[in-house]
């Protein structure tokens, strides 16, 4: 692979610097980083924002980096500022006006510059349009009543552009002058806003040589982006799977958190993933940080750990392209423990898959999810989905309906499996919103439900179909609030729909299942966090819990119900793998 076996590691340079670089000191930077890690690869950058490197500095620093024994390849950041002598446009970020000439024929100029000097480039995930300029308005209105589109809306319009510019702004200039040259377009973390802004999965993976995925997460409360943690693993699952062995890394960054353990999670999590790369965002902003030499440390573990780890595996959410719903509702399940693995296809042979808002994009969803219970699947069903799709079929699936009431709940019942069945009552830590998902008793059952006085809520809720189950879960209002059911009500979640394994432990920690019978149980890091205890359980009778990096074994507390028991201590910001000896 490189200097580690299972990952290139990586780092990106931007433009300012390749066009202002000094041979002395960008050795001296470079030692830098070779004093904690040993890069593999560079994403040299020659043009972001309207600065446009030299020959003979790109080539300077091509030269630097290739003494160090590092693998140069190209970056490239499609934003400029307004040309010379015209009236600014509305732009966030500084995004290309992709009707303008101006900026066209600087892009176009760019990339055959990019072509001379490079076999291989990455996009920068800057390129998306959000201009509503004259020539913009005057497009979008001719698309859209070209294609019978009345509601205004830019959508459309954007992915059709962006797809065009894809392929004759971007791809050709650059293969005019290197027929060979390979070009990757790196998405954002912010998925569900992809089809508003043009980004355009569905067609540039067939335009592109690779992708390669963000993985960057924020600070959710000082933020606006509103991205769990999770999201650096499950983006990454989405973009394996949409296109396969085409998926060149994660990239992650230092910006928007305060702890630095919270930076070192994207690390971990772009890890678990089974990643090709591991790209650090960017040389400039973290030379001389002390991001560095910690995550310098962790890469030998990690690497380590990935000696033992499979293809990730779980539950198989699916969001099919240019979808949108539920904002990011898997990766807050993800966070509650739920071993969530994201495609943009219909996981008709998953083990169990989770079907949101998003997933009801899909005209064709219900019949799609009939054939797939009707067989013997398992899929659990947001009440986004339900509401969606109770007028397209899915009545013929559930007694479940949405009459549009709220309820205000604090306190729970669940019904747990065994001989006999017990049932326990726990209260949450503050009471939540939810949707109300009314049924019908004995046609559809209970086994979650939150209560208020005299009346009570389904949370997750048991339909059987054919020889397949179906599981609705009602999302409060709020998704956060997800971290506040009581553990034992996430433990009956979880139990429900990922029984191979599945912890016993609150929000906040998260566990990630491989194919080879391993897995890794992670508690995140908050200001709040403390050490934890938390329960194991394994599908069927198991002697032991192998922890091969040490080379420890947990034994079982014990086997009851079909299933072992094990105990184990967990500490924020700590990750450890386990293997399940039989």
């Amino acid at each position: 692979m490189g200097n580690y076996r299972n990952f290139k590691l990586v780092y990106y340079f931007v433009a300012q610097g390749t066009a202002k670089a000094t041979e002395k000191q960008l050795n001296e930077d470079i030692a830098f980083f070779e004093r904690y890690m040993r890069p593999d690869k560079v994403y040299l950058e020659p043009f972001r924002g309207g600065v446009l490197a030299s020959a003979e500095q790109t080539e300077m620093c091509k030269r630097v980096f290739r003494e160090h024994g590092v693998e140069v390849a190209g970056g490239f950041t499609t934003t400029l500022p307004t040309p010379e002598g015209d009236a600014p446009k509305q732009r966030l970020f500084d995004t290309v006006c992709y009707n303008d000439p101006k900026m066209l024929d600087t892009l176009s100029s760019a990339c055959a510059f990019m072509g001379k000097h490079f076999d291989e480039f990455i996009i920068d995930d800057f390129f998306f349009t959000n201009c509503t300029c004259d020539r913009c308005r005057a497009g979008k209105d001719a698309y859209n009543k070209a294609h019978g589109i009345d509601d205004g809306s830019w959508r459309d319009y954007r992915l059709d552009l962006m797809e065009k510019v894809s392929r004759d702004v971007i791809i050709a200039p650059a293969r005019r002058t290197n027929p060979n040259i390979k070009i990757t377009i790196k998405y954002p973390n912010w998925a569900e806003s992809y089809q508003q802004t043009g980004y355009n999965p569905k067609a540039q993976r067939k335009l592109f040589d690779n992708i390669y995925t963000g993985t960057e997460a924020r600070d959710t409360v000082t933020t606006d982006q509103h991205l769990p943690r999770y999201l650096s693993y499950s983006l990454m699952t989405y973009f394996e799977n949409m296109w396969p062995g085409h998926n060149g890394g994660g990239w992650f960054d230092p910006f928007d958190f305060h702890i630095t353990e919270q930076y070192l999670e994207q690390a971990y999590l772009t890890a678990f993933s089974k990643t090709k790369e591991m790209m650090m965002f960017c040389f400039q902003a973290l030379v001389n940080r002390m991001n560095v030499p910690a995550l310098g440390f962790q890469l030998d573990r990690l690497d380590r750990v990935l000696d033992f780890a499979g293809q990730p595996e779980g539950i198989m959410c699916y969001l099919p392209d240019d979808s949108q719903g539920e904002d990011n509702v898997q990766d807050f399940l993800g966070m509650c423990g739920l071993p969530v693995v994201c495609t943009p296809y219909f996981p008709e042979n998953a083990k169990c898959i989770l079907l949101t808002r998003a997933s009801a994009c899909d005209p064709d969803v219900v019949a799609k999810l009939e054939k797939y219970l009707a067989a013997g699947g398992k899929a659990a069903v947001t009440s986004g989905f339900t509401e969606a799709t109770l007028e397209r079929g899915l009545k013929a699936l559930t007694s479940v309906t949405m009459p549009g009431r709220k309820a205000n709940c604090g306190a729970y019942r669940i019904e747990w499996d065994g001989r006999p069945k017990t049932l326990t009552f726990p209260k949450g830590a503050e009471r939540i919103n939810i949707p109300v998902c009314e049924f019908r008793n004995n046609a559809t059952w209970a086994i979650v439900k939150a209560a208020d006085t005299e009346e009570s809520f389904g949370i997750l809720l048991l339909d059987t179909y054919g020889e397949g189950k179906m599981y609705t879960l009602t999302i409060p209002d709020s998704f956060p609030d997800l971290y506040k059911l009581p553990r034992e009500a996430l433990t009956r979640i979880r139990s429900a729909l990922w029984d191979e394994v599945y912890i016993d432990a609150p929000s906040g920690t998260s566990l990630f299942n491989y194919d080879n019978g391993t897995f890794i149980v992670y508690q995140y890091v908050t200001s709040a966090s403390q050490p934890d205890t938390v329960h194991v359980h394994v599908k069927g009778e198991v002697s032991a819990l192998e922890m091969p990096v040490t080379g420890r074994e947990l034994e079982p507390l014990y086997t009851r119900n079909g299933e072992t028991v094990f105990e184990l201590r967990t500490q924020p910001g700590d990750y450890v793998l386990y293997r399940i000896k039989k």
